[in-house]
């Protein structure tokens, strides 16, 4: 396949052109991120073949979080995300992550497991973040709904498991190198299916001062204190679902499993409608909205595990519809607001601060969980929405913060 021409630096840039490129980035979101979650796929499998044990299990998710953390805090302490061409970047990162995730065949321990999930995880940080920045090349208006479903991809692609769970997978070498095999697909789909567009961002130099936007720029500042909040939600929310409502359903775990991918899946759509809402009534509207709206369910839902197990999955699919609606504007606001020589530092740190944060959420839930019940498990995620509104209200105020 040849490489097509640049679009011209215009502002006339053909509208059909940037929904081609929303749909190719997309689909390279999706294939691209298949190996964060192919090991909460075939975990079943993997405890009988490596001996692991269900908490040791949990800690697999874990490790791919902290790679991902450590790959962010790489990228943005030498600047790369904006030194590189961010499609480049993102086909390297899924050729790293696709190495990693094929190490799941040759390692034997927990250890080994833990080793080659943590290179994951370091990998995929060359590909999120930089899909963002080269997707807000194609857009200035609409990008809040551009953003929005890149991140719905990426949601569904999370859902995967859960359905793969529910209705019986293939054997688990199979899934791990079909994965391996999308996630270089979405790479190489993102490097050559597309050119930048016409709203390019400044070239720059490394300057390891830089790695501070994310706290030096108030508007940043905002509007990361809203990811941050957003993060102590979503991840424990996703991951600890279909525990909870295996206890809902009496350990129906097929039953729990689909409700999850519906519950998880959803939050596609809720990506779309929150970067509509993001551009036609702003930002801090969108995400406040949003963050009422989950915020709520967070602190209601775990009340509910002795309940009807259809009115529970109702007010689960509004959560998990919510939960995310927000998250692409986090990232829109940092494009909009940032040094534009550094957008792609300042997006990868604020990725690399919020997805610290989740992995204190993934470990809290199940402690409190099991000391007082799934109320107070779920209820301890509710400071993170109300953080993320009070830094949308306060930012709201700024001028131009919208």
């Amino acid at each position: 396949m040849t490489t097509p021409t640049p679009v011209a630096h215009s502002a006339q840039a053909d509208p059909d052109g940037r929904w081609r490129a929303l749909a190719i980035l997309s689909i390279a979101m999706v294939l691209a991120m298949t190996t964060w979650f192919s090991a909460a796929a075939v975990l079943p499998q993997l405890r009988d073949v490596i001996g692991i044990s269900d908490a040791q299990g949990g800690l697999l998710t874990i490790a791919v979080q902290l790679g991902f953390v450590t790959g962010a805090l790489i990228s943005a302490a030498t600047n790369l995300a904006d030194l590189l061409p961010a499609r480049r970047l993102v086909l390297l990162g899924t050729i790293g992550a696709a190495v990693a995730n094929l190490g799941l065949l040759v390692i034997d321990s927990f250890t080994g497991a833990v080793a080659v999930r943590f290179a994951v995880g370091v990998s995929l940080a060359g590909v999120y973040g930089p899909s963002l920045k080269a997707m807000a090349t194609w857009f200035r208006a609409g990008r809040g709904t551009a953003l929005g479903v890149m991140v719905g991809a990426l949601t569904l692609g999370s859902a995967t498991p859960h359905l793969v769970n529910g209705i019986g997978g293939a054997d688990w070498r199979t899934v791990i190198v079909a994965t391996s095999v999308l996630t270089v697909l979405g790479g190489v789909i993102a490097e050559v299916g597309i050119s930048d567009g016409p709203f390019p961002f400044p070239r720059t130099v490394f300057d390891p001062t830089k790695l501070g936007l994310v706290f030096t720029n108030r508007k940043v500042r905002l509007a990361s204190m809203g990811y941050f909040g957003h993060m102590w939600e979503l991840y424990a929310m996703w991951a600890w679902f279909a525990v909870f409502y295996a206890d809902v359903v009496d350990d129906n775990t097929r039953t729990a499993a689909l409700a999850t991918f519906a519950v998880i899946g959803i939050g596609a759509l809720g990506s779309w409608v929150g970067g509509v809402i993001s551009d036609r009534m702003g930002r801090t509207t969108a995400t406040t909205i949003a963050m009422l709206c989950s915020g709520a369910m967070a602190l209601v839902v775990g009340a509910l595990v002795d309940a009807s197990p259809a009115l529970v999955l109702a007010l689960g699919l509004f959560w998990g519809f919510w939960v995310v609606a927000d998250s692409a504007q986090f990232s829109a606001l940092v494009t909009e607001h940032a040094d534009q020589r550094y957008v792609g530092t300042a997006v990868t740190m604020q990725l690399a601060i919020g997805f610290t944060l989740t992995v204190i959420t993934i470990w809290l839930v199940p402690l409190v969980r099991d000391a007082s019940g799934w109320w107070l498990a779920f209820a301890i995620l509710v400071p993170g929405p109300a953080l993320g509104v009070w830094a949308m209200q306060r930012l709201r105020r700024l001028p131009a913060g919208t």
